[in-house]
């Protein structure tokens, strides 16, 4: 065990806080996943999702291990050259991706399934702190910024909104906290966000048109407008009657009520058998069932220390690439448990984000800890540069030491050789 740790560099913390949450994910995954094995023809045995669970934790360690160790500065051209290609994954999944609950949003390879959005989300910041980052001779111009930076981001966006509204807004969000994080221009920002808003309510306003002049002919491109609308409204409107409309939401509270103070225990949620996604999307809720509100508040609390650890990991990064790409990775995967937490107690409209290192999943699992081992990259340089400096300081200090030491035996050799020559002088005067 010596032997493993010793080979884990990086910050020792968020190691121990990613291999807490993962660990903790098999008991609410276990439990909840009991809901999948009883869809169509399953068997009700649960067993297959956890083990399932564990293999998709494994690989995410691995990417994890092996990631941690290349410099991130590397990351800087990867993310040139992997954003086109992420485009073109992006684009065939608008038309020929896996439809699940009304949405193209996976790609399956070799009887694997995965979201190219969740990839697009890792490869985008990274692309967004380089560009930040990069050193310039002169000041960011909103024509030069237009081309190098807002084209790439919007292209990305635009090709994730059409089937996931809510991962191509929390995209857009965190990329405008990162650029301002990273002294972007006010004043440009402004007409960024502004420009964004009117993208937003045409795309809107295109599709309501398409469905107000021919309801059964809407462009798959616009099909899931009507699903953004409907949640919404529920979300601010408590008047709605239709069922089918508050289920979800009203089975995460109804689970999240009966937990109470302790819980009803490890295994015991009854929800879970009703809630749809009770494995994912809203296994938040699951958890305080299970483990009451205590046990909610102490994940509440890693995310919350994850956080603290991922702004020290910033401050003290020696670059400004490094900084960056430690608040461009490490801040969405706090900001989205915290999404879905909200979302789970009704603080946010449904959002289909999952709990990071806790809920089931293949790709998010594994872009999550991707996104870990650079962050883990960047602590560890900076502890190598840290360990040098002190290396550098302990032999200054040695050689302060010998040099000092030289001068004490060759001052006491001068002083012995002036004595030889000082005593016959004296013994002749004495005379």
């Amino acid at each position: 065990m010596k032997t493993i740790i010793s080979r884990l560099k990086g910050d020792k913390v968020i190691w121990a806080l990613v291999a807490l949450l993962s660990l903790f994910s098999f008991m609410p995954v276990f439990s909840a996943s009991s809901n999948l094995a009883y869809v169509g023809q399953g068997t009700g045995n649960t067993f297959g999702y956890l083990i399932k669970h564990l293999v998709h934790i494994l690989i995410g360690f691995g990417f994890i291990f092996y990631v941690h160790k290349v410099p991130f500065n590397y990351h800087k051209k990867i993310s040139w050259f992997l954003l086109p290609l992420i485009w073109i994954l992006l684009l065939y999944t608008m038309f020929f991706g896996v439809e699940i609950g009304s949405a193209k949003r996976w790609v399956e390879v070799v009887g694997i399934s995965f979201q190219p959005s969740t990839a697009a989300f890792l490869i985008l910041m990274v692309f967004v702190a380089r560009y930040l980052a990069k050193e310039r001779l002169e000041a960011i111009t909103f024509k030069s910024s237009i081309l190098e930076l807002w084209t790439p981001v919007g292209i990305t966006l635009l090709l994730i909104l059409p089937a996931n509204f809510s991962t191509a807004a929390f995209m857009f969000v965190m990329v405008i906290m990162l650029v301002f994080i990273g002294k972007y221009p006010l004043k440009y920002l402004s007409l960024i966000l502004l420009f964004g808003v009117m993208f937003f309510a045409s795309f809107v306003g295109t599709a309501k048109l398409f469905k107000a002049v021919n309801p059964d002919n809407v462009p798959s491109l616009f099909q899931r407008v009507e699903t953004w609308e409907k949640r919404i409204t529920r979300f601010t409107d408590d008047n709605i009657q239709d069922p089918d409309e508050v289920y979800q939401i009203e089975r995460a509270k109804t689970a999240i009520a009966t937990g109470g103070i302790y819980g009803l225990g490890p295994g015991k949620s009854v929800q879970k058998n009703f809630l749809p996604q009770s494995s994912s999307d809203f296994i938040f809720a699951i958890i305080v069932e299970e483990f009451g509100l205590v046990g909610g508040v102490v994940i509440l609390g890693v995310y919350l220390l994850l956080l603290f650890r991922l702004v020290v990991a910033s401050h003290k990064s020696s670059t400004m690439f490094g900084k960056l790409l430690v608040i461009g990775l490490g801040f969405p995967i706090v900001f989205q448990a915290f999404v879905n937490m909200g979302v789970a107690v009704e603080l946010l409209p449904t959002t289909g984000q999952t709990l990071p290192l806790i809920s089931s999943g293949g790709s998010s699992i594994w872009v999550t800890c991707i996104s870990i081992a650079i962050i883990l990259n960047v602590t560890k340089k900076d502890e190598e540069i840290a360990e040098e400096i002190a290396d550098n300081e302990k032999r200054e200090v040695a050689l302060q030491k010998l040099i000092d030491k030289q001068l004490e035996e060759d001052a006491k050799e001068d002083s012995e050789e002036l004595e030889e020559e000082v005593n016959p002088i004296n013994a002749v005067l004495n005379k």
